[in-house]
């Protein structure tokens, strides 16, 4: 890994730096443990950390909330411009951003591997949320080191949680998980106000607000579009755009078609959006046979070629890797085989998709 970019205050590289590091899967009950270590923090410390689990994303917002020194590693570009504790943190020189790439795209391993190395290589000590011994890449790279806290694991057994107030959540309540979700503020500082639980907030987040799938394929849609619209110009007209709204399993027959339909020089072509974070089988991971007989009825009614743009890896907002997949090879899909069914592309060109 090679230092591609430096956001904010680049005097924190001078400080000893304690590494968070924690698994994809951490339970919620857990989170009370972790948050204690991380309200012991004084300015005296500097946490590095990332921001790609979600465990990861909520220390880091009690790190931006609680004034900590802070060092966040991103790969390929940090995509996180509008979090509104960051933008403050950077203001206030409490916060560095670096922005990490492969010096090799190949041979090197994983990306989030390589990542973690680079951060352990730059750490004087680490501290480790919860760290799944059994599964994982993490656990490997950190088994042999001597400066580790170990914050949970498998083994400790807490009690689970319990709400101090009725379980109805009040319309005050919302209005308050609301304004301090969308400040960025993290679901700890909303337990610490509201005195729910971890849990509760969790399931109460993800009922009023957008569905974490839904999110992530609106922010692949978003680079998608953004792709397209570098290169067409004048020329490119972006004709529909459709969004996937449901209501307790009622949703509209337009979510079955595909994501855009573009018109470019009065050629107009259609393409849907799909991003996964990893791939092992295209067929079983990403399509089943009911969408894609939708795409091919769309495509028969309305004489227009569709084509599926599918990104791998890294963010929903930065891909590692993009694939194209055009309807008209859309049945091997099926088969499971990548390498006949989809091309790899670096970028997106508009002269393939009409």
């Amino acid at each position: 890994m090679q230092i591609k970019e430096l956001i904010g205050n680049q005097q924190l590289l001078g400080r000893d730096l304690t590494l968070f590091l924690c698994s994809k899967h951490a339970p919620l009950n857990l989170y009370h443990h972790i948050f204690q270590w991380a309200e012991n923090l004084t300015e005296k410390d500097c946490i590095a950390c990332f921001n790609s689990t979600v465990l990861e994303s909520e220390v880091l917002k009690t790190l931006l909330i609680n004034n900590i020194p802070t060092i966040l590693y991103v790969v390929n570009r940090f995509t996180d411009c509008n979090n509104l504790q960051i933008q403050k943190a950077l203001k206030e020189n409490r916060l560095l951003i670096i922005v990490l790439r492969r010096d090799e795209s190949k041979g090197l391993g994983a990306t989030p591997t390589l990542r973690n190395k680079y951060a352990l290589s730059n750490s004087t000590h680490v501290v480790c949320g919860y760290i799944n011994n059994q599964k994982g890449s993490i656990y490997p790279l950190i088994k042999e080191r001597k400066d580790i806290q170990y914050l949970a694991n498998d083994t400790i057994i807490l009690p689970e949680e319990h709400d101090n107030v009725s379980k109805r959540w009040t319309v005050a309540e919302d209005k308050t998980l609301l304004r301090m979700y969308y400040a960025d503020m993290g679901i700890h500082a909303i337990h610490k106000v509201l005195q729910r639980s971890y849990q509760s907030i969790d399931i109460r987040i993800r009922s009023i607000t957008l569905p974490d799938e839904v999110l992530k394929g609106r922010l692949f849609e978003d680079y998608v579009l953004e792709q397209f619209d570098r290169q067409g110009g004048g020329d490119l007209a972006l004709l529909e755009w459709r969004s996937d709204k449901s209501w307790e399993g009622i949703s509209p027959v337009s979510n079955q078609y595909p994501d855009f339909v573009f018109q470019f020089k009065k050629k107009t072509f259609a393409v849907e959006c799909k991003w996964r974070e990893r791939l092992i089988n295209l067929g079983k991971d990403t399509f089943n046979a009911i969408q894609i007989n939708n795409y091919q009825q769309y495509s028969l009614s309305h004489n227009i070629p569709v084509t599926v743009v599918l990104g791998v890896g890294g963010e929903p907002s930065w891909p590692e890797v993009l694939y194209s997949v055009p309807l008209k090879q859309i049945d091997a899909i099926l088969s499971g085989n990548l390498a006949i069914t989809a091309t790899r592309i670096s970028s997106l060109d508009l002269s393939s998709f009409l």
